[in-house]
């Protein structure tokens, strides 16, 4: 693996905590993102944070000065819709998210159901969370229906501190049932593979920038891809050890500018 910034010709961005928090740019994102595409590196935004549709999220990367261009944002939504039109087509699915997030699923022609029944549970980051929602997950995956979840992350950062996530809602669901959901988004290979296809480059052409290392750094070290560790998120570079390390750690996104100019 090539670990030269200045080799790479395709550049994954983690958003919250990454380029911006809530929706406050951080500083030398934006800077970094016009470098990057004014020299014909390829930008793909990807977060795990799938509480938003895509449309949302061009909207707001848009709105707060991003230069975005269709085809440039993904999430874990778009993994797991892909994995689930792939390997599951026409099985029902019951979504414990978000309504932007359902608007997703049925735009790609994915069945969701009430409850009542369903093939596949999907567990996500959903700020609509209930206790309905949450018994009829459990009883669905109890009475045999697949534990799928988009994300891992357990917390989501804002600028008022942590709030709870996708995997903190599926640690509930598994306490209840025994069962582990099997996870898309970062770090798993569904979204390594899917993310080289979208851009057309093998991992040794990428770079992944974030602030998880459990999720951001571990695509890269999972996949053979170079790891960029920004310390503007939820990982301190007391987090970091032999096990997790990265590639690179830089104190902001921006630090990064000065590697692609050698």
């Amino acid at each position: 693996m090539n670990n030269d910034l200045s080799l790479k010709k395709l550049f994954v961005l983690d958003m919250d905590g990454t380029i911006y928090l809530d929706s406050t740019p951080i500083p030398g994102a934006i800077e970094f993102v016009e470098f990057c595409k004014s020299h014909g590196i390829r930008i793909i935004y990807f977060t795990n944070n799938a509480s938003k549709n895509i449309r949302m999220y061009y909207e707001k990367l848009r709105r707060i000065g991003f230069p975005v261009d269709d085809g440039d944002v993904y999430s874990s939504a778009d993994v797991t819709i892909d994995f689930l039109k792939r390997e599951h087509p026409g099985q029902s699915v019951y979504l414990v998210g978000t309504p932007a997030l359902e608007e997703s699923f049925v735009s790609a022609g994915i069945e969701l159901t009430d409850g009542s029944r369903a093939d596949i549970v999907v567990s996500s980051f959903d700020t609509t969370l209930t206790y309905e929602k949450l018994d009829n997950a459990c009883r669905l995956i109890r009475n045999g229906a697949i534990f799928y979840s988009t994300h891992p992350d357990f917390n989501c950062p804002t600028k008022d501190g942590f709030i709870p996530d996708s995997g903190s809602i599926c640690a509930c669901i598994t306490a209840s049932t025994g069962v582990l959901p099997r996870y898309f988004g970062k770090p798993y290979y569904e979204t390594a593979d899917y993310l080289a296809r979208m851009a057309g480059v093998d991992f040794d052409s990428a770079a992944v920038v974030g602030d998880r290392l459990y999720t951001d750094i571990a695509l890269g070290k999972k996949h053979g891809i170079t790891s960029i560790l920004v310390l503007t998120g939820e990982s301190t570079i007391d987090d970091v050890n032999d096990e997790n390390r990265p590639d690179h750690i830089m104190q902001s996104i921006g630090c990064i500018i000065p590697e692609l100019c050698k």
